[in-house]
């Protein structure tokens, strides 16, 4: 399954949404003007996009997410290393490490990582 395009705003919302879901509409509303200050409008509009996309469901005045954080971040990677990095994982983290020190912990977990990978 292709996870649908999810844009910055609409991720910010998202954010708020995968932390108080199921959550009436009314709720994220307010929700949405405390965190992002958007009016209930703009709410209500993000809220019928992004139904339309599949991204979320609103049924009954309550919403829930169709599509996990996990996988929308998983998604943009994917599509940045596509566009930026012609699909070379190792030039992505080559340019990413380049001005990011990692810690020794984040090496570890990184090596961890691959180490799982190669045992699949």
């Amino acid at each position: 399954m292709n996870t649908p395009k999810v844009f910055e705003s609409e991720y910010r919302f998202c954010l708020i949404l995968w932390e108080h879901e199921p959550v009436k509409s009314t709720e994220l509303v307010k929700l949405c003007y405390e965190e992002l200050g958007w009016k209930k409008a703009t709410t209500y509009t993000v809220i019928k996009r992004l139904s339309e996309r599949g991204v979320i469901k609103s049924e009954d005045a309550v919403v829930t997410s169709l599509v996990s954080k996990e996988d929308v971040q998983a998604s943009e990677i994917d599509e940045l290393v596509e566009k930026t990095f012609e699909g070379s994982l190792p030039a992505f983290i080559a340019a990413f490490t380049k001005h990011k020190r990692l810690s020794a912990e984040e090496i570890s977990e990184l090596r961890r990582l691959i180490d799982s990978f190669e045992e699949e």
